[in-house]
């Protein structure tokens, strides 16, 4: 999937079933339920739900805990804004 497929699969109800749980996260995040995807990026504890998470606790406001997600995951803590963050991240794990 590219990421101009992604947007577009915005459209649905619910995420394509083919999405890993850290972009089904991205996905209900870009729906606007910000806890939706809280609550699936956690359930992976791989590298890229970490990704995800540290991305959401920014969002979130909570630089503490997103710094331990980023850390977790492997990354700088991001300095850009939450829409490129979230499109970088997409893009990252799409392989787009």
């Amino acid at each position: 999937m590219t990421l101009q497929g992604f947007r577009e699969s915005l459209l649905l109800d619910a995420p394509p079933r083919e999405l890993s749980a850290a972009l089904a996260g991205l996905w209900w995040d870009a729906k606007g339920d910000w806890a939706r995807g809280h609550e699936t990026a956690g359930q992976d504890e791989g590298l890229a739900c970490a990704w995800v998470h540290a991305y959401l606790h920014r969002k979130e406001g909570d630089a503490s805990n997103a710094g331990y997600w980023y850390g977790r995951a492997g990354k700088k803590p991001a300095r850009n804004s939450l829409e490129q963050e979230w499109v970088d991240i997409t893009r990252s794990l799409l392989g787009d």
